[in-house]
């Protein structure tokens, strides 16, 4: 069992902890914030209801998006752009999903694509980097729920910087065609790329206009 007990952690979302491995710095450990499943069920529509908590657990929905058919053929490249997945471990806190930490050369945390886009803008280096991104996507049909700034997170290797997804992996459709179908998959991919640019244009905006009106209307162009 990991022993968190004397760690803090070093990001948190809306429904995760994440921490450090206390003796494998190099290793993330993600934990649910207690209560948490039960209270997006409870607030839940009725028509999600039915599937139970473990439906709004984050870490088994990250299970489920790493067991996808195209990471489980382990095929040469596909960590080009992933962490490796250690699958899930218990802890003093509870289950866990376990993948390596993304880590700048200092050995701190890579910065996520929101945090340099609103330091330094979309700069051609990183325009380049997403366009490397989106064709990795492309070429290993790689499942994802909408590519969102802040489950990019930004590495620099050998005078370049590489684009990992750190959260977000799965098929946000509710037919399984992509899962099954290599033309359904790289038409639902190219649908997650190109909301991607949006929120990449939006995050560099004023953000007057509210993400959701914004990529209503970026949809329509």
């Amino acid at each position: 069992m990991i022993d968190l007990s004397q760690s803090e952690p070093f990001a948190s979302g809306g429904n995760r902890f994440c921490y450090r491995h206390p003796e494998q710095p190099e290793i993330c450990v993600k934990v649910m914030r207690p209560g948490r499943t039960a209270e997006l069920l409870g607030r839940a529509p009725w028509y999600k209801t039915w599937r139970g908590q473990s439906y709004f657990d984050d870490n088994l929905r990250e299970l489920e998006g790493y067991n996808q058919r195209v990471i489980t053929t382990g095929r040469d490249g596909l960590w080009l752009h992933l962490p490796r997945w250690y699958g899930m471990q218990e802890t003093s806190l509870g289950p866990a999903a376990v993948t390596d930490m993304i880590l700048e050369s200092d050995g701190h945390p890579a910065p996520t694509l929101r945090q340099y886009l609103n330091k330094y803008g979309l700069t051609p280096e990183i325009r380049t980097s997403l366009r490397e991104f989106s064709e990795w996507l492309l070429e290993y049909e790689v499942l994802t729920k909408n590519l969102i700034a802040h489950n990019l997170v930004l590495q620099k290797q050998q005078g370049k910087v590489q684009v990992y997804l750190i959260d977000g992996l799965g098929c946000s459709t509710f037919l399984a065609l992509p899962k099954i179908s290599s033309y359904f998959a790289k038409r639902y991919i190219r649908r997650r790329i190109e909301r991607m640019w949006l929120r990449v244009e939006w995050e560099i905006s004023d953000k007057e206009i509210p993400w959701r009106k914004y990529e209503a209307e970026g949809l329509r162009r």
